[in-house]
This record gives C-alpha cells, sequence and structure tokens, in this order.
C-alpha cells in the first residue's frame, strides 16, 4: 500500500510555523492541520497566538479552536482526529500540511502510535524504571506523562516504533534560528501579545468561569496573568515571566525536535 504524502512543519513558539506553512500550502494545494495543544480551544486566540483572520483566509486549517477551555482531551483524541483529518483532505486530492510546535501530537501522528487502556494496578514500566538514573527527573517525568497519556509504558512504545511502519511518507521542516534572535522574536511577540489584549482576553475567560485549575488555562501566558488579576505579581512582573516561560518552552520544543533526524531545518533568511 502506498504511504500518504504529509509535509510537517514544525519548530519552537514564534519562529514562523504559520506562514511557512501557509506559504507550503497555497505551493502545494494544500489544507493545513494544526497540532498545537492550545490553539485548540475555543476563546484563547491571542495568548496561544493562533493564526490571524487574514492568515485563516489564505489557507484552509483544520483543528483550531474546535473545544471548550474546559473539555477533556487528550493526545490520542487528538491523533485520532489528525488521521480522520488527514485522510479527508488526502481524499480530495489534496496534501496536508501539519503545523505545530506541540511535538507529542506531531510525534503521534506520524510515527501512527496507537492508544490503549490505562492500567494503573501494576509497575507501568519496569524496564524503563531500571535503565533510567534515579537523578535523571526530567526524563522519569516524561516516561511518567507518556503512560498517564496514552496507557502504554514508554519502552514498549519505543520498540512498537521501530517495528511498525507509519501510513505516512512525511516531509518534516524546521526554519533554523540563532537562539538569540529567537529569544528576542519570542519577547517581541509577548509584547504585541499585550498590545493585542492578552489581558482582556485572559479577564474574559475568568468572567466566563474559567480558573487556572483547567489544562487549558495552565497554558503560558493565562497563568500568569490570572495571577496578576489575582494580585499575586505585577503586571510588569507576569509579562517578563511570560517572556522568560517562553523561552524555556522554546529550549524544550529545540531539543525535542533536534532528536528526530527526519527534520530539515531550512534558513531563517529564505525559509521557502
Amino acid at each position: 500500500m502506498s504511504k500518504i504524502p504529509l509535509i510537517v512543519v514544525v519548530g519552537p513558539t514564534a519562529s514562523g510555523k504559520t506562514a511557512l506553512a501557509i506559504n507550503i500550502a497555497n505551493y502545494v494545494g494544500g489544507e493545513i492541520v494544526s497540532a498545537d495543544s492550545m490553539q485548540i480551544y475555543k476563546y484563547m486566540d491571542i495568548g496561544s497566538a493562533k493564526p490571524t483572520a487574514e492568515e485563516m483566509s489564505q489557507a484552509v486549517h483544520h483543528l483550531i479552536g474546535f473545544l471548550e477551555p474546559d473539555d477533556e482531551f487528550s493526545v490520542a483524541d487528538y491523533t485520532e482526529l489528525a488521521h480522520k483529518t488527514i485522510a479527508d483532505i488526502t481524499s480530495r486530492g489534496k496534501i496536508a500540511v501539519m503545523a505545530g510546535g506541540t511535538g507529542l501530537y506531531i510525534n503521534s501522528v506520524v510515527n501512527d502510535v496507537t492508544f490503549g487502556e490505562i492500567d494503573t494496578d501494576y509497575e507501568f514500566d519496569k524496564e524503563s524504571a531500571e535503565r533510567m538514573h534515579p537523578n535523571n527527573v526530567r526524563r522519569i517525568i516524561r516516561a511518567i506523562e507518556f503512560y498517564k497519556t496514552t496507557g502504554k509504558p514508554i519502552s514498549k512504545h519505543q520498540e512498537e516504533t521501530k517495528r511498525v511502519e507509519s501510513r505516512y511518507n512525511p516531509l518534516m521542516i524546521c526554519i533554523d534560528w540563532d537562539r538569540d534572535v529567537l529569544y528576542d522574536r519570542i519577547n517581541r511577540r509577548v509584547d504585541i501579545m499585550i498590545k493585542s489584549g492578552l489581558l482582556e482576553e485572559v479577564k474574559c475567560l475568568m468572567d466566563m468561569g474559567y480558573t487556572k485549575e483547567l489544562n487549558s488555562m495552565k497554558g503560558i501566558g493565562y497563568k500568569e496573568v490570572m495571577d496578576y488579576y489575582d494580585g499575586k505579581m505585577s503586571l510588569e512582573d507576569a509579562v517578563e515571566l511570560i517572556k522568560q516561560s517562553s523561552r524555556r518552552y522554546a529550549k524544550r520544543q529545540l531539543t525535542w525536535f533536534r532528536r528526530d533526524d527526519r527534520i530539515h531545518y531550512v534558513s531563517s533568511k529564505n525559509p521557502f
């Protein structure tokens, strides 16, 4: 069976994924499938850096703004929706262009990960536990998060990923920025978000009854502004914390994507 062509634009926050994906979609006659774990929610436009109305008019976008902020949603749910969306796009003779920075979403689709029921009645990943150093907190947390999200030990997932062949033939692209330039873009984006109404957006969500306990409201930008409204920090400190958290998130994203040797890096000076 021939594989499904899939273009995947990945990268850290503020790296220009939206613009590049739109250019590619227009060039190949494609439609965009968002792979962003915050852009799936309604009413959360500014803080999640959703494509603007103008950008949405330039290409067809899918899986953006379809959930209420208090809806339950998992990577398994996303993967199922993404497979269906890509199949629909392909059936109409078009190319799917997946674009986003949520690495787990992207890997789960591109690698055709399957998801099982969670069983917490046993030590869920003895193999990984024996292999990991007890001081490697980051890897331990990632293994736990993966199990809680998918119901499958990460060691089993790694074995199956090597063994199972994906339905897709992906072309994966990332814009390559100097770290200092990327961080400056992030800082400027946060300033633009504040000027564009991030505070008002968060206040509206709070007035609608959405609280900081929700996963959606724990996103960068939302939790800091909520703390500002709750009197826990000044606006200046909240803005600086958003910038700092965004830079740290970008660093984690870069680390994630650097592990995937299928990704082609293109110059930020002339990405497409």
